[in-house]
């Protein structure tokens, strides 16, 4: 299954095109490889998706077509969740308004 569509079919992101964006970002590795959109998922691959100042680490566990929002979470196991530090230059930089 393409990368973009495990995303949405497994609501790691809400929208196909969000999910291809945020590949062709860099912000998603399958088993410590930068991965595509088109890339090739399967079951036991390891995800890691940077949202924000957010990393999420997933097992892939099922791949399907389709899902109900309920079924959805059991396409992965969530191995880790970590909030990355702030960056402060943005906040220690004057505001010019």
């Amino acid at each position: 299954m393409r990368l973009d569509k495990f995303l949405k079919v497994s609501r790691l992101v809400k929208r196909r095109t969000l999910a291809k964006e945020v590949c062709d970002q860099g912000r998603v590795t399958i088993n410590g490889q930068v991965a595509k959109s088109s890339a090739n998922v399967k079951i036991g691959d390891e995800l890691i998706v940077r949202y924000g100042n957010k990393l999420v680490t997933v097992k892939v566990e099922k791949l399907l077509d389709t899902t109900k929002k309920d079924e959805a979470a059991t396409l992965y196991t969530m191995i880790k969740e970590e909030y990355l530090p702030c960056d402060d230059r943005e906040e220690s930089q004057p505001s010019i308004w």
